[in-house]
């Protein structure tokens, strides 16, 4: 940094090219007094007693629904054959059911893709939005350890 000096000689016009760091400075240390005042008040939590009860906790039993689809294309809802004309209104009972079950859509892996498509609009139509597809893991990802 750069101070006047009592050289008349010299110029006193000089451009000064050196970086002021006071007002960095002050920011930093604005931010590390905000900082230090705001990170007890993140840890800070209240102790409560919890009361102790002998009742046991409630479990929700999940519901699935088995949807399986064969490579000629028959579908089968719990091991029982359905017709694809009739899925929408084989499932829409279920729909009333609270929490709704999940369909678990086990297909061959020669399935068309347009059976798919027709399997979930009509489980869509239905009034069900939870589907999953069970498929196996494959024998050479299964054997690598992931790192």
């Amino acid at each position: 940094m750069s101070f006047g000096s009592f050289d008349r000689g010299s110029s006193h016009n000089a451009t000064n090219a050196e970086i002021n760091m006071v007002p960095l400075i002050d920011v930093m240390l604005v931010l590390l007094v905000i900082f230090l005042i705001t990170a007890p008040l993140l840890t800070h939590s209240i102790s409560v007693q919890l009361p102790q009860a002998s009742a046991q906790a409630v479990e929700n039993e999940k519901k699935y629904l088995d949807l399986a689809i064969t490579l000629e294309g028959e579908l089968y809802l719990d091991n029982e054959l359905v017709a694809l004309e009739d899925l929408t209104a084989t499932l829409q009972p279920y729909s009333a059911e609270t929490p709704q079950p999940e369909i678990r859509i086990r297909a061959d892996q020669e399935t068309r893709y347009e059976l798919l498509a027709q399997v979930m609009s009509h489980a869509k139509a239905s009034g069900l939005a939870r589907l999953g597809f069970v498929t196996r893991p494959d024998s050479t990802t299964a054997a690598t350890p992931t790192p």
